[in-house]
């Protein structure tokens, strides 16, 4: 799963990984945020009515366009078993896929010793910024366009930490998976084309444990 993230570099070194304009992108303010929050509200990539890539902000707990109000259950992650067939994200997985920039994602192990939760702090080599893939939606009803993280079955080497993980999209796969012209069959196979191989991790204090807690993750010293 994916329940917490950080977005710690500054914009311009996301847009190099995307299309965008940059003559409207050039002005973004994003300030670093180093433990973002299911409900918060996170940048998204995806798409415009014209095929072109923008971005927006949104709520990070999808909200179908169908919805009525707020959905209580956990909407945050997007199963990858069942992204293109759950009522509550199959709409948006055939045409309203988006990036959701990242610079790390955590994880949590028990501890042995004392039965606390220990917070681990997972990135690429050299903390190169990264997209999650993900889906997005907009209800004109309610007012809120919003977002969900696809995740899927943990493997080498995070398998270590969860039996799931996030899935972080290869940048060459970026383009096809934004295009509503792409069939979900096809999107689904995109899935496969991820960087998750290629995670780091170390343990870091337990601060962030608190979703009150916005600092820069600080690594435990005795993290293995």
């Amino acid at each position: 799963m994916c329940g917490r993230f950080t977005f710690e570099h500054e914009w311009p070194a996301f847009v190099d990984l995307y299309d965008l304009p940059w003559d409207i992108e050039r002005g973004r303010n994003t300030a670093a945020r180093f433990n973002i929050a299911p409900t918060q509200t996170v940048l998204v990539v995806h798409n415009d009515a014209e095929g072109r890539q923008m971005a927006e902000e949104a709520r990070w707990w999808l909200v179908p366009f169908w919805a009525k109000e707020l959905p209580k259950a956990a909407m945050f992650n997007a199963r990858i078993e069942t992204v293109d067939t759950a009522p509550a994200f199959r709409d948006a997985f055939k045409s309203k896929r988006c990036l959701i920039p990242a610079s790390a994602f955590y994880e949590w192990t028990v501890n042995q010793a004392d039965g606390k939760k220990d917070p681990w702090h997972i990135h690429l080599p050299g903390d190169e910024p990264f997209s999650f893939a993900g889906v997005w939606a907009r209800n004109d009803k309610l007012g809120v366009t919003s977002c969900t993280i696809v995740t899927m079955p943990a493997d080498d080497p995070m398998k270590t930490l969860h039996d799931r993980q996030p899935v972080i999209l290869d940048p060459e796969a970026y383009k096809e998976w934004l295009d509503a012209g792409t069939a979900p069959a096809r999107a689904k196979e995109l899935l496969q084309a991820n960087l998750d191989d290629k995670v780091e991790f170390h343990r870091v204090l337990r601060d962030v444990n608190s979703s009150k807690f916005d600092g820069k993750p600080a690594p435990e010293v005795n993290s293995l």
